[in-house]
């Protein structure tokens, strides 16, 4: 059984081991192949028949130049690059890794809203740089800081990730507000479940936890902004595909919306013209609530146990059943 792994470098730079995979078959990897449309993805997949990627498209057009396929395995849990009903067409399960990143992603939310709240990292940056040597006062703050107890949260997409964050909202002393399409009694010991409209008018800090749709593609607009409170703090590390970033930049720019810290952007690697990037207010991280080394090992774990399944007869995590 061929194996090939497309772009396998932001996985695994050096730290894990592909060995899991190695034992199932002949196995090669690519640090990087391309994250646009190009010849290159059907070259290199050849005529193997398991494909592993994370953001390697994976087209109709690759997908009829690469006839072996028998398996896609993401090394994710979002799988839109990925022509998934086309290789429903031709009987090709697509599969994920559905919830690697409880802790990690929730913990990286947590730590944009508290660096919004405190702004260590610019004032670690001015000590040493040794202003605060300098200083008149015994103390000096660049920013005015934010407590947050008392403070309400507002979280849309209130699954596995939405529900971790929910759980430290509630121990910073927050009072926390869900919107999700789907309610359980698991939630609701968290959380207030309430319509969007009430959680947009109510929340002193918005975050985005919900899986991308069509529907909710540029959920975070003009219109849902203005029925924000002004000062509103928001935080997305789930798909920069939820937020209109140029709605976002002039709600920042304007002072309407207080801050944002955002992990993720509408298209990655960020581009140098993105509104966002000269916005008021606007922390930036390129993409990394994921990234932990424990993290890692569970997609590797998860994505071996996917071939395994297949090869089996049994597939799992499949997304296009």
């Amino acid at each position: 059984m061929k194996i090939v792994v497309l772009d396998g470098y932001t996985e695994n730079p050096g730290d894990l081991s592909w060995a899991g995979l190695e034992a199932l078959g002949e196995v090669t990897v690519y640090d990087r192949t391309a994250y646009q449309e190009s010849p290159l993805i059907a070259e290199r997949i050849g005529d193997a028949e398991i494909v592993v990627m994370n953001k390697t498209p994976i087209s109709k057009e690759t997908i009829d130049k690469c006839p072996n396929i028998k398996l896609i395995a993401v090394l994710a849990t979002g799988y839109n690059v990925v022509d998934y009903n086309y290789a429903k067409e031709k009987g090709i399960p697509v599969c994920n890794v559905p919830t690697y990143g409880t802790a990690s992603v929730s913990q990286f939310s947590i730590a944009l809203l508290l660096e919004i709240c405190h702004h260590i990292g610019h004032h670690s940056e001015s000590v040493h740089a040794g202003n605060w040597a300098n200083n008149a006062d015994w103390c000096y703050w660049d920013y005015p800081l934010i407590e947050l107890e008392g403070k309400t949260i507002g979280i849309i997409g209130f699954g596995h990730i939405g529900q971790a964050e929910g759980r430290v909202a509630k121990a910073l002393g927050m009072n926390v507000l869900a919107y999700d399409l789907y309610p359980n009694e698991t939630g609701r010991a968290i959380a207030e479940y309430v319509d969007l409209d009430t959680l947009f008018a109510k929340a002193d800090v918005i975050t985005l936890h919900c899986n991308l749709t069509p529907e909710n593609t540029g959920m975070i607009n003009k219109d849902t902004i203005a029925k924000m409170k002004d000062g509103v703090i928001l935080i997305n590390n789930a798909r920069g595909q939820l937020i209109v970033e140029q709605d976002v930049a002039d709600a920042l720019n304007s002072g309407k919306m207080g801050a944002a810290g955002l992990d993720v952007v509408y298209t990655e690697p960020i581009k140098a013209d993105n509104p966002l990037l000269q916005a008021k207010n606007c922390i930036i991280t390129p993409h990394i609530s994921w990234a932990p080394k424990e993290s890692r090992q569970r997609i590797m774990d998860i994505t071996v146990d996917n071939v395994k399944a297949f090869l089996n007869g049994a597939p799992q995590n499949v997304v296009n059943k």
